[in-house]
């Protein structure tokens, strides 16, 4: 079992940029595809981006050419540096993780979830 942690989250205004971090412990992270999903209040828990353990990557359509995922696999972290941030934006943001496998944008698909980190964008 992997465990993981975001961090980097953060209040922002309109137009700015953060990293998120996902940390993973127990597991290395090199042979897992790893997905960015984010939930705001009232909403349903949605896609961001993915990242396979081959480095293929897959954005929503919302985030494309804004979001960037990668991967630090020496420090088992992976990374979603999002930038151009809109108020919309706002929501907790968790990493999640499967092993082996391809992108995929199906909560279920992945078996491994952190516990979030709040993103906040002001207008």
């Amino acid at each position: 079992q992997v465990q993981l942690v975001e961090s980097g989250g953060g209040l922002v205004q309109a137009g700015g940029s953060l990293r998120l971090s996902c940390a993973a412990s127990g597991r290395t992270l090199r042979s897992y595809t790893m997905g960015w999903f984010r939930q705001a209040p009232g909403k349903e828990r949605e896609f961001v981006g993915a990242i396979s353990w081959t480095g293929g990557k897959y954005y929503a359509d919302s985030v494309k050419g804004r979001f960037t995922i990668s991967r630090d696999n020496a420090k088992n972290t992976v990374y979603l540096q999002m930038n151009s941030l809109k108020p919309e934006d706002t929501a907790v943001y968790y990493c999640a993780a499967t092993p082996g496998g391809s992108t995929s944008y199906e909560p279920t698909y992945y078996g491994n979830w952190g516990q979030g980190t709040q993103v906040t964008v002001s207008s």
